[in-house]
């Protein structure tokens, strides 16, 4: 019999009247009072009403897509969503979990399997508001964050590399990193699930394992490695943690790189901008997931630019994010002047760690980064 929570409100928002009924009755006896919605507007509504502790949420809704009703519920709560959805393709999945979503199951679903997800959900400790969290644990936390991002630039011949990262107030799990390697450098950013010192340890955990995966001089092994390395700890803290982490091998300009659910990894040449494509889930959200690597080639004025995703609160959509960037890439004189104008779009306000890290590929007229 699963655990029965009480005082749970949860809100299901699932436009097929059979399906809204049954999942009504699975969710209502784990003990939560329920409200239904047919729509995604409806769905908003009522969240922003009454509030919620669980969201049941369809992705193929008539009126908005349950991507965008994600993205909406997580400028102003911290419900556990739950993805329910028929869509079968991996992007769809990796587009939810990107956007604020904590779990999905797959149409047709078993009630037991449902029942399950949610107790699993609930025994995740869920951030606490920033009043809630003592100073002396913030500081401790924002000391283990600033510990992890690189201590001074790294110079390569040809290349120039700059990168900011932005903690909220209530100090969250995003980092950066680069390391020179033999024939170039690797660079890092990982964003891991919470807020405080948990998540600040997280990041730390994650960035020490990536670092000595470097022995491994193929990219996928390395990666695989450090991922079946990580899988322990982040079950342990129900966690998990979405990672962007290249190779530049510098005389040829090719980057070899793994895109863990991260999603905002970005290729700019000659006025152009180019998304690069996720390689599997967030590392820990599927326990035995494999990564595939992706390779691009940074010809002389290419960067590879990455961000992390709390920049997109600050806009009504990805393509408003992409584009704005863009703009700013196009105009500014270095990698670092770059990433500084990154964060100042995303304002000062906002919930989320932002972070930005870019490597330029100087042309011969540029000035050349120096030598390692």
């Amino acid at each position: 019999m699963p655990a029965v929570l009480t005082n749970r409100r949860a809100v299901i928002v699932e436009d097929n009247a059979d399906i809204r009924r049954l999942l009504t009755q699975i969710v209502a006896d784990q003990g939560f009072t329920v409200v239904e919605a047919a729509t995604g507007r409806d769905g908003l509504e009522l969240i922003r009403a009454g509030g919620a502790d669980l969201i049941t949420l369809d992705l193929n809704l008539p009126d908005l897509d349950g991507i965008e009703v994600c993205r909406q519920v997580r400028t102003f709560s911290d419900a556990y969503i739950l993805v329910i959805t028929a869509r079968a393709d991996e992007a769809d999945r990796l587009s939810g979990l990107d956007t604020g979503a904590d779990d999905y199951i797959s149409k047709p679903f078993s009630p037991r399997e449902l029942q399950a997800r949610i107790g699993a959900l609930f025994r995740r400790p869920r951030s606490q508001p920033v009043a809630a969290v003592p100073s002396a644990d913030q500081e401790r936390a924002a000391e283990v964050q600033r510990s992890l991002l690189p201590a001074e630039p790294l110079k390569l011949r040809d290349y120039e590399i700059g990168g900011r990262c932005r903690p909220t107030r209530s100090v969250g799990g995003d980092f950066f990193d680069w390391a020179a390697t033999a024939n170039g450098l690797q660079v890092t950013v990982a964003d891991a699930m919470g807020k405080g010192m948990g998540a600040a340890l997280i990041a730390a955990t994650v960035r020490a394992v990536l670092r000595s995966s470097n022995r491994h001089t193929d990219l996928n092994r390395a990666f695989e490695a450090a991922s079946q390395e990580l899988e322990w700890d982040l079950a342990q803290s129900s966690s998990f943690v979405t990672i962007f982490h290249a190779r530049l091998d510098a005389g040829s300009g090719s980057v070899d790189y793994v895109d863990a659910g991260h999603g905002l990894g970005l290729h700019l040449y000659d006025g152009g901008l180019r998304r690069l494509r996720s390689g599997g889930p967030p590392v820990g959200a599927v326990p035995g997931s494999n990564w595939t690597a992706g390779s691009l080639l940074l010809a002389p004025g290419d960067s590879l630019l990455v961000l992390s995703d709390g920049l997109l609160d600050a806009f009504e959509s990805v393509d408003g994010a992409m584009d704005a960037v863009a703009d700013v890439a196009a105009v500014r004189d270095s990698p670092q002047d770059v990433c500084d104008a990154v964060l100042d779009l995303a304002g000062t306000t906002l919930a989320d760690d932002v972070t930005a890290v870019m490597l330029h590929r100087c042309p011969p007229d540029e000035t050349e980064g120096g030598a390692l």
